[in-house]
């Protein structure tokens, strides 16, 4: 850590020896938000929303191995731009690069982008983020591996938030992003990544006790060796001196600032998508379907009221099968064990398993499959696999346990994107860090974990919340894309009944908590994942469950606070969805959807019982007329959650 903290401190002090400054101000298209950008001596901004100044003199850089300085020096020339888009952006040329800012009504960002002759590595990058007061945050640190700073980089990403003054920095920790700040009057910053496609994901930390959160990048592996979980990871053994190599023209990630009025505006902030690259728009993405996936994994394939024993084996999958089709269900998935274990071939199928009998089965049953593959075995025989699997009939791949962002690994996702979309099949990446946008450049990429998700329940200690972290994750994590949390438990259980089991799991909180999420979880391929037996028994619940979309024409924060509660509206063609969830206490909110158009509606919606407090899984459905006044009063238990789907009559 010191050898860095040396090391950014040099690159300010380059940085800072060049001619006075001049300024630039670039306003977001309403107004609302406006960049001060200071170049000549460094380059810093300061980011002012209304009368409140939420970054100041945030200093941002680069340092290349053989000692060049993207910062101290005059801009030779400024280009300007308003677009038909909704951002402004300003681009700052220099000799050897650019910086370009960009103003949009929800957020600011900027990326530099190399313009050298020759290929290059980059030291270090400083991303410094200065508030001007000491605001509270949400930070999610590493909890893996924590020997030492660097030893961090190796982690699922997959943690809950601590919330303490930004000067209160656990000094022992990275924290991946994204991250919440609780700035001044009740705005959210969110700080996070878009387009990053090859080169390191970015951590934070703050070195001083200060105000100050900067930048932190793994360096790029020096040597790796395959280990870990079932030997299908490779563990960094060591690293190199320098965070990324580059071509001589490089465009580098933007670094993204989302900002909100109120907490729940960030909920639906697009700032990271709209960042991102396009797709190629002369490539046939159709062939892409979202949609739900009956999952085997978390309910331990444990099945009942059958005449053969449950597992990894042909008769399991031909009845999760069976459940997928009867119900309208895209997709069973075969996770972990389908392949000989600790083999790291996903050419080797387990005797047990007929894989080209189940595709030929599940594909006259109108299902599609999809196969877990762990990462080694995966990037070892990519275009092998893909196109074997591809012409068998399988639809897609989940690629687990990365569980690093380094220039290798990030650039791995970006294959397998290209990779799996040449084969017209679809990603969906596990043990992996946050979304940056990879699945607007390739629409093949359907989901990403990075989320404390409800396997964790599997076998987490009865002291951890997960009531509270599912009403304070989709005002962080969800902004930066969508998020496989796996929901869809029908044993609840209400605070103090929970217990980790690995073959009868429960959720925390209420059974219409869990229908609340697949309309508050945004997830474009959206787990069931509990069994198909418990299922059965609860049609109501896997009736509206199978119905809910997985992609939405348009979404709608109704009200919200981080860590307390939320409620969201989400529209797919004529229908409307809603969903609401609260912490462990008991509320009662009014909604109001006086923007619904005019007409007639009818809502059929799930709300906790009269005792949904004990027993979490005691629900009601109704099927009401909504009011004249389009507002509907609602009532969760502690730990509960209400559902709704609205149509007209």
């Amino acid at each position: 850590m010191r050898r860095f903290a040396l090391m950014l401190s040099a690159l300010l002090v380059a940085v800072g020896l060049s001619a006075a400054p001049k300024t630039y101000e670039l306003a977001s298209p309403d107004g609302g938000l406006r960049v001060s950008i200071s170049a000549g001596d460094g380059i810093s901004y300061t980011l002012t929303s209304g009368e409140d100044v939420l970054l100041e003199n945030s200093a941002i850089g680069m340092f290349t191995t053989d000692g060049q300085v993207f910062g101290g020096v005059q801009p030779v020339s400024k280009a300007v731009r308003k677009t038909d888009a909704d951002y402004n952006e300003i681009t700052l040329k220099f000799k050897k690069f650019s910086v370009v800012f960009r103003a949009y009504d929800e957020g600011m960002a900027y990326r530099f982008i190399s313009n050298l002759k020759t290929p290059f590595k980059v030291e270090q990058e400083m991303a410094r983020f200065a508030f001007p007061q000491d605001w509270n945050m949400w930070a999610a640190y590493v909890t893996q591996h924590t020997e030492t700073l660097e030893s961090q980089f190796y982690n699922s990403f997959e943690n809950r938030y601590s919330y303490t003054p930004v000067s209160e920095w656990n000094k022992d920790r990275l924290a991946f992003l994204p991250l919440m700040v609780d700035g001044p009057s009740g705005k959210k910053i969110l700080i996070t990544e878009a387009d990053l496609m090859n080169y390191p994901g970015m951590y934070l930390y703050n070195y001083d006790a200060g105000q100050v959160l900067s930048g932190r990048f793994a360096p790029y592996p020096a040597e790796v060796k395959q280990g870990g979980h079932n030997n299908l990871q490779m563990e960094v053994q060591s690293r190199e001196g320098y965070i990324a190599k580059c071509e001589g023209v490089t465009t580098f990630p933007w670094r993204v600032v989302a900002v909100s009025e109120n907490d729940v505006d960030m909920v639906t902030n697009n700032l990271v998508y709209k960042l991102a690259t396009p797709a190629d728009p002369a490539t046939d993405w159709s062939w892409v379907k979202p949609g739900k996936v009956a999952w085997d994994w978390w309910n331990d394939w444990n099945i009942r009221g059958v005449d053969f024993k449950s597992g990894i084996n042909n008769d399991t999958y031909k009845y999760y099968i069976d459940f997928a089709s009867k119900n309208g269900i895209e997709y069973v998935i075969l996770d972990e064990g389908w392949s000989v274990n600790g083999a790291a071939d996903l050419f080797q199928v387990v005797p047990e398993i007929d894989l080209e009998m189940l595709v030929k089965y599940a594909t006259e049953r109108n299902v599609g499959l999809i196969l877990w593959a762990g990462y080694w075995a995966f990037d070892r025989d990519m275009e092998k696999v893909c196109e074997h699997y591809s012409k068998m009939g399988i639809k897609g791949f989940k690629i687990d346990f990365m569980d690093r962002d380094d220039q290798y690994m990030v650039d791995f996702h970006r294959r397998a994107a290209a990779t799996t979309a040449k084969y017209r099949m679809m990603a969906d990446f596990h043990g992996t860090y946050k979304p940056t946008g990879l699945h607007r450049t390739y629409p093949n990429v359907v989901n990403y974990e990075g989320v404390h998700g409800l396997e964790q329940m599997k076998w987490s200690d009865v002291t951890v919340d997960q009531v509270t972290y599912d009403v304070t994750v989709p005002y962080i994590r969800m902004v930066a894309g969508p998020m496989d949390y796996t929901q869809g438990a029908m044993r609840n259980a209400s605070r103090g009944n929970y217990r980790p089991v690995n073959s009868e799991p429960m959720s925390q909180g209420t059974r219409c908590r869990q229908l609340a999420e697949y309309v508050v979880f945004y997830s474009p391929l959206n787990m069931l994942c509990d069994s198909p037996s418990n299922y059965m028994k609860e049609k109501e619940c896997t009736e509206f469950i199978a119905a809910v979309p997985e992609v939405w024409d348009e979404s709608r924060g109704l009200a919200g606070k981080v860590g307390e509660y939320i409620a969201i509206a989400r529209r797919s063609g004529s229908d409307w969805y809603v969903g609401a969830m609260t912490d462990w206490s008991a509320r009662e909110m009014t909604l109001d959807l006086s923007f619904l158009p005019e007409g007639s509606y009818q809502v059929e919606l799930y709300r906790d019982g009269a005792n949904a407090d004990r027993a979490a899984s005691d629900y009601r459905k109704e099927i009401v007329d909504l009011p004249s006044d389009k507002k509907i009063n609602i009532k969760m238990a502690p730990g509960g959650g209400w559902a709704a789907k609205i149509s007209l009559k």
